[in-house]
């Protein structure tokens, strides 16, 4: 992280980590799918720990849960601290962001199924399954206060 990214209180700016951890989801949805896919919502971020300029900051991605053509990915962030060597990286944050993949036209089209192999992959899934339904739940509360005129 640089000079460019920081903040009034000398840290990255938490929106320099979100738009890494988009780009990082959006790259393991693309890889998932074997074609473009758009980020629909951004379902959890947890911003843990500052960044700091000088910070190197990587990110692992992975598809946590397939629909017919949605898909979910939680992103893990970690920053070595360049002054610090000889420490483990720190969790800096956590994410769950939601893709849809997407045919040339931009319509959604049926994106590879992810089979759940060990059972961190399991509870990943139904973890994903109750984030799902929380969002479809929240989707219908919307509709229905707009349908009321609110």
């Amino acid at each position: 992280m640089t000079n460019q990214d920081v903040n009034l209180y000398g840290t990255v700016h938490g929106g320099v980590i979100m738009k890494f951890v988009d780009d990082a989801a959006g790259a393991a949805a693309a890889r998932h799918c074997g074609f473009n896919a758009v980020t629909v919502a951004i379902d959890e971020i947890t911003l843990m720990v500052p960044v700091k300029v000088g910070d190197l900051v990587h990110a692992k991605a992975q598809v946590n849960w397939t629909g017919k053509t949605s898909l979910e990915i939680g992103v893990t962030v970690f920053a070595e601290r360049w002054n610090e060597a000889d420490r483990e990286p720190v969790n800096v944050a956590t994410a769950y962001l939601v893709f849809v993949g997407v045919d040339a036209d931009g319509n959604p089209r049926h994106v590879p199924q992810v089979v759940p192999e060990s059972p961190d992959d399991v509870r990943r899934w139904h973890e994903a399954e109750i984030r799902r339904e929380h969002r479809l739940a929240r989707r219908q509360a919307i509709d229905r206060h707009r349908a009321d005129g609110a």
